[in-house]
C-alpha cells in the first residue's frame, strides 16, 4: 500500500468534454485556478482536437494562453496524433503531453480513426517527439478495463501494447476505465502485470470513471499495487464524447476524502475541493454527481 500518492486533477479536460454547456475560457481558467488553489500539482488543462469532434475543447490554444506560470505545477495537453502534438507544443505553456491509444480497435476507429497497431504506431511517434523537445511524456492506454463495443480486454493485450509503448521511452505509461466497468480485481491484475514487464523507471497511473460505482474501490486497488499518481475530476464531472452511456470520473473529493481518512498523503486540501464543486454546479447549472460534495467531509465541523 502506497503512503504518498499524487491527485491529477482532469475537470478542466476530461471533467467539460462531455457537457452540453459550452463553459466560457475564462471559466475553464477559473475551475484550473481553484484545482491549484486547493494544492493540485498536476492538472489536466485542455485537449488538442478537432472542434467539431469535441466542440468544448475548441478553446485549447486561448486556455494555455492565460495559465498562471508556476515552478510547482506542471500542465498537461491531450494529444491523439501528431498534429495535436504540434498544437501542444505550439502554446510553449505545457510541461507534460498525453497520449492516447484505444486497447480496442472498435474503439478506436470511433474515437480517433485508429487501430490498436495504428494507435501504437502513432503514439510511439508522439512519445519520441515529446521526449526529444522536453516534454513529460505520458502515454494512456483507453477502455483497457472493457470496450463498450467488443466486451472485455484481453491482459496480455494490455501488457503487450505498453511493452511496445514503453520502446518509445515514456516518462509514465495508464489504464483508463474509459466507461467505467472495472473492478478491484482488474485493476491489481493489470497494473500487477505492467509492473513485471515495464521498467522500474516508468511511472504508472490510473484513471477511473464511476460508471457503475467501482471507481473508489478501483483506486484502492491501485494504492495497494503500487500506482502513483491517481486521476480524478473535481465534482465527479466527465466521459467521453464517443461512448455510450459515458459518465463522470471519479470525484477529486471523494477520492481526497479517502486518502485523507486512510492517512495518505497527497497535498490536495479537501474544503477547497468542495467549495470548487459547488461553484461548478453553478457554472453548469446543474448538481455534480459528487457524494463529498453533497454530505461534506468527517468529522463534520
Amino acid at each position: 500500500m502506497r503512503d504518498t500518492v499524487i491527485v491529477l486533477e482532469v475537470s478542466p479536460r476530461d471533467g467539460l468534454q462531455n457537457e452540453s454547456v459550452v463553459v466560457s475560457t475564462d471559466d475553464k481558467l477559473g475551475l484550473i485556478q481553484r484545482a491549484l488553489d486547493a494544492g493540485c500539482k498536476r492538472v489536466e488543462v485542455t485537449s488538442f482536437v478537432h472542434p467539431k469532434r469535441v466542440p468544448q475543447m475548441a478553446d485549447a490554444e486561448a486556455v494555455c494562453a492565460s495559465l498562471p506560470q508556476r515552478g510547482d505545477v506542471s500542465y498537461s495537453g491531450l494529444v491523439l496524433n501528431r498534429r495535436g502534438f504540434d498544437r501542444a507544443r505550439a502554446t510553449g505553456r505545457l510541461q507534460e503531453v498525453a497520449m492516447v491509444v484505444s486497447a480496442s480497435d472498435t474503439f478506436g476507429a470511433r474515437n480517433q480513426g485508429q487501430s490498436i497497431d495504428e494507435g501504437v504506431a502513432v503514439g510511439q511517434e508522439v512519445i519520441e517527439e515529446a521526449r526529444r523537445a522536453g516534454f513529460f511524456s505520458s502515454v494512456t492506454l483507453a477502455v483497457a478495463f472493457g470496450c463498450p463495443f467488443e466486451g472485455d480486454v484481453p491482459l496480455d493485450r494490455l501488457v503487450a501494447m505498453a511493452a511496445k509503448l514503453a520502446e518509445a521511452g515514456p516518462d509514465e505509461i495508464a489504464l483508463a476505465d474509459t466507461i467505467g466497468v472495472g473492478v478491484p480485481s482488474q485493476v491489481l491484475a493489470g497494473f500487477g502485470a505492467l509492473r513485471e514487464v515495464l521498467d522500474p523507471k516508468i511511472r504508472l497511473r490510473a484513471h477511473f470513471h464511476n460508471t457503475r460505482n467501482t471507481g473508489i474501490a478501483n483506486a484502492f486497488a491501485a494504492l495497494q499495487v503500487g500506482v502513483e499518481t491517481l486521476d480524478a475530476s473535481i465534482g465527479g464531472i466527465g466521459g467521453c464524447p464517443f461512448a455510450p452511456k459515458a459518465t463522470g470520473n471519479i470525484a477529486t473529493e471523494d477520492l481526497v476524502y479517502m486518502l485523507d481518512r486512510m492517512s495518505v498523503r497527497h497535498g490536495v486540501e479537501l474544503d477547497r475541493l468542495v467549495d470548487a464543486a459547488h461553484w461548478l454546479e453553478g457554472v453548469l447549472v446543474k448538481p455534480v454527481p459528487s457524494m463529498v460534495a453533497r454530505a461534506g467531509g468527517f468529522p463534520v465541523r
